[in-house]
């Protein structure tokens, strides 16, 4: 199969690159390696992935609708997945024109390819942020997604809406998955996860926002590349209405902050110095994904245990930042 998948050079993107072509599909990768962080990271995993000969890689911003359009034109993919996002609640708060030119205006170019192409499916990157203000627990994609309390979710929200529209409207079958706190290894460094593994190696305090009342639906890296491969696998049909479908992928356990902490202290065999701050606006308190409607569209639910998921992180943090830790103590 041919697969158009935006955000190549991003976490989740290079993990499911990496499963795709490993099963035999081409891959036309495409990524604008923007300077949200350390673009030295999503050059490596570039590097990685440019090593197999099913993929090719352009540097094409999905916000400039002509070169959008030329890659649906000169490539015809059978398939697309959209990771391309600018991702982060906080980066919200101070620079919202980049979540309007990626999120929506990007998005809406990679619906008209889509169209234009005559895709056999759609698959994007919505988010767990979507539930905003919701205090009905586990989430469920029946809930109402009405109360988002940063602009990186009401951008996601508008993606779910935009692709039913277009799903509605031009018989693209779509599915939008909604992440809930993705974590591993090659991850990003603005995750809480990462960075309080750099300052607890260096020795340096991590901030510990809600004095730690929070909880997250961690999910780890290889659960969500199975749901992601195996929802793109089976779109919805378009005989039943409208084929669009929306699913949680999450671990559907959610881990109080603290205890998250207290497991990365124990692999990484140091304690951690806390500076316990106030709730930060845009955040969500509590996240929690019901997952049955995955389990019953394609046979799984995310199992990785807490522990299994950051000893992996670890081992592979140790490995590519080893001449920094180097003196740490």
């Amino acid at each position: 199969m041919k697969i158009l998948l935006t955000g190549a050079a991003g976490f989740i993107g290079m993990h499911v690159c990496q499963r795709l072509l490993s099963r035999g599909d081409k891959i036309i990768g495409i990524d604008n390696l923007n300077d949200y962080y350390d673009v030295s990271l999503k050059e490596a995993r570039l590097a990685k992935l440019s090593q197999h000969p099913n993929f090719n890689f352009a540097c094409i911003d999905i916000a400039n609708r002509i070169d959008v359009a030329k890659i649906f034109e000169q490539q015809r993919p059978e398939c697309v997945v959209n990771l391309a996002a600018q991702a982060g609640v906080r980066y919200s708060l101070t620079n919202p024109h980049a979540y309007v030119d990626s999120n929506l205006i990007g998005f809406v170019n990679i619906l008209e390819g889509c169209r234009y192409a005559k895709v056999k499916h759609l698959v994007y990157a919505s988010s767990s942020s979507v539930y905003g203000g919701n205090t009905k627990v586990p989430f469920s994609e029946v809930d109402s997604v009405d109360q988002p309390v940063s602009l990186y979710a009401a951008t996601k929200k508008a993606n779910e809406l935009m692709a039913h529209s277009y799903s509605h409207l031009y018989n693209i079958p779509a599915t939008g998955l909604r992440f809930f706190t993705v974590y591993g290894p090659w991850g990003r460094p603005d995750m809480a996860y990462f960075g309080f593994t750099q300052a607890i190696l260096e020795g340096r305090p991590i901030d510990v926002f809600n004095h730690g009342q929070l909880q997250r639906d961690f999910t780890y890296i290889d659960d969500i590349v199975e749901g992601v491969v195996r929802v793109l696998d089976k779109p919805a049909s378009l005989g039943l209405g409208v084929a669009h479908n929306i699913f949680n992928i999450g671990n559907h356990e959610p881990i109080a902050l603290l205890d998250f902490i207290e497991t990365l202290e124990k692999v990484l065999d140091r304690k951690a110095i806390k500076n316990f701050l106030p709730m930060q606006s845009g955040e969500m308190q509590s996240t929690h994904a019901d997952t049955s409607k995955l389990e019953e569209w394609v046979g799984f639910s995310p199992n990785t245990s807490l522990q299994l998921g950051v000893e992996k992180f670890v081992t592979w943090y140790h490995s590519t930042y080893k001449r920094n830790n180097q003196g740490a103590g």
